[in-house]
């Protein structure tokens, strides 16, 4: 077994953490969770994240052979594609994206111009699907219930739970989006926590919660002992009562409108208009 080399990228502005993963300098690698940074208030668009990966993939002579999405983030646009253009890599995702494709094409009324296919993506995986990142073993993982589209990436001895899963002592993602699903979340996590103890797990966000430094990494027996919502003991009916409580009491994540409809293209913007410039679309009244 190779120990993957792990570089973490924390964007505070949406409590994203994306990752550069390899097997040594100046060999192949992955991108995991890349953000694109937006600004709501001036619907304005940067590249200050995803330049940061771009600047450390170069200094350490790296040749980006993949861009791993874990679904299709309703906090964050996703720089797969700017990252694509720039360094290169096949853009994947699991094969349940043209479910969630399908679903806000509707919603944004994309009409005819948009394929809910995948095909927007280089490689869609299935699941038990293995690859490689250099000499990196990789599989992965299906991990339903945030979205019924979640994978995590099981990459030597690490998993990229994606959105499954918080630091312990915050719990886990909410099961309330178009398709999610709380029994779902909660069998998707048994089989994570089903993995030996020290199996290491990377976390796509971290909240901060009592404002405590941004952590990222645990492991699946820290999980099983300490998690406030999933910890060893607690029923999968305790959980999805508890999950559907909670999530009861959630906002609609402020980027969810423009986040989706760049992220069911793979990080691609819509086309420009006829004056040359480009629109995301704001649905009224239809979130709940």
């Amino acid at each position: 077994m190779t120990d993957p080399v792990i570089k973490a990228f924390f964007d505070s502005g949406t409590s994203t953490i994306s990752y550069v993963v390899h097997d040594g300098q100046g060999g192949p690698c992955a991108i995991i969770d890349p953000v694109l940074d937006f600004d709501p208030k001036a619907a304005r668009i940067t590249t200050h994240q995803a330049q940061s990966i771009v600047d450390y993939v170069s200094a350490s002579g790296l040749a980006v052979e993949w861009i791993l999405e874990t679904h299709a983030h309703a906090d964050h646009l996703s720089a797969a594609f700017w990252l694509q253009q720039k360094v290169g890599g096949k853009i994947a995702i699991g094969e349940g994206i043209t479910g969630v494709q399908s679903h806000f094409a509707r919603l944004f009324n994309l009409g005819a111009e948009f394929v809910a296919d995948g095909s927007q993506f280089d490689h869609l995986f299935q699941a038990g699907e293995r690859f490689s990142i250099g000499t990196l073993q990789a599989s992965v993982l299906s991990t339903p219930g945030h979205t019924p589209a979640c994978i995590s990436y099981h990459i030597e001895d690490c998993v990229f739970v994606g959105d499954t899963l918080f630091m312990p002592d915050y719990g886990t993602a909410r099961a309330d989006f178009p398709g999610g699903d709380a029994r779902a979340l909660y069998h998707s996590i048994q089989r994570i926590l089903a993995l030996p103890g020290p199996t290491r797990l990377f976390m796509c966000h971290d909240y901060q919660p009592g404002g405590r430094a941004a952590q990222w990494e645990t492991t699946v027996a820290q999980q099983r002992a300490d998690n406030v919502m999933i910890r060893e003991g607690i029923s999968e009916a305790e959980f999805v009562t508890a999950r559907q409580e909670k999530d009861a009491t959630l906002a609609a994540p402020v980027l969810i409108l423009p986040s989706l409809q760049v992220n069911i293209r793979a990080g691609q913007l819509p086309a420009a208009e006829s004056n040359g410039v480009q629109y995301l679309k704001l649905p009224l009244n239809q979130l709940g």
